[in-house]
């Protein structure tokens, strides 16, 4: 019945020439919605690094106070094994084939020739068409957000791959970008919040991992970590991200809290453990009727 009448409200509202965002149809869904939902995803991710796949060596934990020091607190990598068998799965090699598209200084336009878009189709139909996608848009389809599944994904694309100006009018960033690969801004990396890329590039010799000022309360995978770092020379103070999740997993829980909690701080259950998942709105530039790219979003850290 409430679905009917979404769906209803919907209609209404576009039947009227309503064209802004889809605030007042999620306006309905939950806090306890969204943590339910965020615990089935937790428990989804089938694809999720095990203690075999992933061991980590977090070192020093620093005061939130220490982070702007860049000090180098610790000796060894962060990652010190990362198995094979888990990067050579679907999402993870989709996600992979990405993450060398970008030119990370901002300023700069971004170029896409056919073959990167081809990769973002294929990371968006191989993350979605899992069942942490499919659970997402089921329940999204529930409230009305979204009609079929192309609709959702077409709209996933635009939200995270469209192309938009952080710096000198250029068209060089988007929130796949900033996120998932990173950026240089003023000096400083900016976004840079999955684990996959700081791994390749750890292991690449161009991040020293300094120190961690949050670890979260997990025993598996995913936990969160707020780290510092050196990226080729900048500085990260807080890289808040997922420490071995999925790449559909990170997709799944990112875009829930932007669809329904956009530029706010989004609760989420992670294994009985809370989180706080922050979300900003791009409000410099819109797509389709109005719709806000994403500026940027992570596991918000104490």
């Amino acid at each position: 019945m409430k679905a009917t009448v979404i769906l209803f409200l919907t209609i209404t509202l576009i039947s009227q020439g309503y064209s802004g965002s889809a605030d007042t149809l999620l306006a309905n869904v939950s806090d306890e919605e969204i943590k339910a939902l965020s615990e089935t995803l937790y428990k989804l991710d089938h694809n999720r690094a095990t203690a075999s796949d992933l061991v980590i060596d977090t070192q020093t934990l620093i005061a939130s106070s220490q982070t702007g020091s860049q000090v180098d607190h610790s000796s060894s990598p962060l990652f010190q094994q990362v198995s094979s068998t888990l990067l050579a799965k679907p999402t993870y090699q989709a996600l992979l084939n990405l993450l060398d598209n970008y030119n990370r200084m901002t300023g700069t336009a971004e170029v896409v020739p056919s073959q990167e878009e081809q990769e973002q189709d294929t990371f968006l139909q191989l993350t979605m068409n899992t069942e942490i996608g499919i659970e997402l848009y089921n329940f999204l389809n529930s409230k009305g957000v979204y009609a079929t599944q192309s609709e959702f994904i077409q709209d996933l694309k635009m939200m995270w791959f469209g192309l938009y100006s952080r710096a000198n009018g250029q068209q060089d960033s988007s929130a796949f970008e900033h996120i998932f690969a990173g950026e240089i801004k003023g000096g400083k990396v900016s976004g840079f919040h999955n684990w996959l890329q700081l791994y390749l590039r750890e292991k690449d010799g161009l991040v020293n991992y300094y120190s961690h000022s949050f670890n979260g309360p997990w025993t598996t995978f995913p936990d969160v970590l707020g780290m510092q770092f050196q990226w080729d020379g900048y500085f990260k103070e807080v890289g808040s991200a997922f420490i071995g999740s999925s790449p559909e997993f990170d997709l799944a829980m990112y875009s829930l809290c932007y669809i329904t909690r956009p530029g706010q701080r989004c609760y989420v259950s992670l294994g009985g453990q809370s989180l706080g998942i922050q979300t900003y709105t791009w409000d410099n530039s819109s797509y389709g009727d109005g719709k806000k790219y994403i500026g940027s979003a992570y596991p918000a850290t104490p």
